[in-house]
């Protein structure tokens, strides 16, 4: 049990919310994509294959980045007493771990189409290259989310085996999305960050957080609202957008608070409920009233 413990926490399986805003954007080029006036078989089976590559690569991702941030996370009293930065797990079994784990994806991967396999091999220098961002830039959080948000282009070549503007507008604003709540984030280790050099959006827009936040998720209710231009929605999909701004703007924006910790795990943690938000309301868009 000691080791299967281990295991959960070098994986950060006992934390949902990572895989979960992983899968979501996975979940909206699917349902874009998919005709619901066909079987609903092949849409359910795909769904459960973005989630079990969400998982899978999510777990794979946290080893890399524990790894490569091990001296970084001794000096973190948040990160401190994981696996690897206290000893209780080695890089070696790290490695091994993450292999094993890309190799169960891989077997995941290969249900797919040709071209969304290709392009899942070509997002993996972002997820493994992710965890430096913080050395070199203070914009760690936008490269998260264009690794992040990568699934959603995925899950639309899953169904239409092309890439056409669609995927890509709603890409763009999922990515000023995570660049938001990734900020919100940042502020619970902001202190021990400045200390060892870390960078990021939250140091950088220490002093004016609410502006970048408001700018980003303004830029993520845009580039929803915009999909209509494309998409023969109906009047749901408008409801989606006013619990949209409702959620990130009079709840996350409003009680968002930088120096209180419990509040910034709080406003990130909700980003759960956001991203089941919009996929009900891309999906309830679809419905032929």
């Amino acid at each position: 049990m000691h080791q299967i413990n281990l295991f959960l926490e070098l994986t950060r399986l006992k934390r949902p919310i990572g895989y979960m805003l992983l899968f979501w954007p996975c979940s909206w080029g699917l349902t874009l994509a998919y005709d619901f006036n066909s079987n609903l078989t092949l849409y359910f089976f795909y769904l459960l294959l973005f989630f079990l590559g969400s998982v899978l690569m999510r777990s794979a991702g946290c080893i890399i980045n524990d790894i490569v941030d091990k001296e970084f996370d001794k000096k973190v009293s948040r990160t401190k007493n994981r696996p690897i930065a206290s000893g209780k797990i080695s890089i070696l079994l790290g490695l091994i771990c993450a292999a094993l784990l890309c190799f169960l994806a891989l077997i995941v991967l290969i249900n797919f189409n040709k071209l969304t396999i290709i392009l899942a091999f070509c997002s993996m220098p972002l997820a493994f290259t992710y965890p430096y961002m913080k050395r070199f830039t203070y914009w760690p959080q936008l490269f998260l989310g264009i690794t992040f948000n990568y699934g959603l282009i995925l899950g639309w070549t899953s169904i239409e085996n092309e890439i056409n503007i669609i995927p890509i507008i709603l890409y763009f604003g999922a990515i000023f999305w995570t660049l938001g709540y990734d900020t919100i984030y940042g502020y619970q280790d902001i202190t021990d960050d400045e200390i060892i050099g870390v960078k990021s959006t939250s140091i950088k827009f220490k002093d004016s957080p609410k502006k970048l936040l408001f700018t980003c998720y303004l830029i993520t209710i845009l580039s929803y609202l915009a999909l209509d231009q494309f998409m023969n929605f109906n009047f749901l999909f408008y409801i989606g957008a006013v619990l949209m701004i409702i959620h990130l703007f009079f709840y996350q924006l409003k009680s968002f608070d930088p120096k209180n910790i419990n509040n910034c795990l709080k406003i990130f943690k909700s980003n759960n409920s956001f991203g089941l938000l919009v996929l009900i309301f891309i999906f309830l868009g679809k419905i032929n009233l």
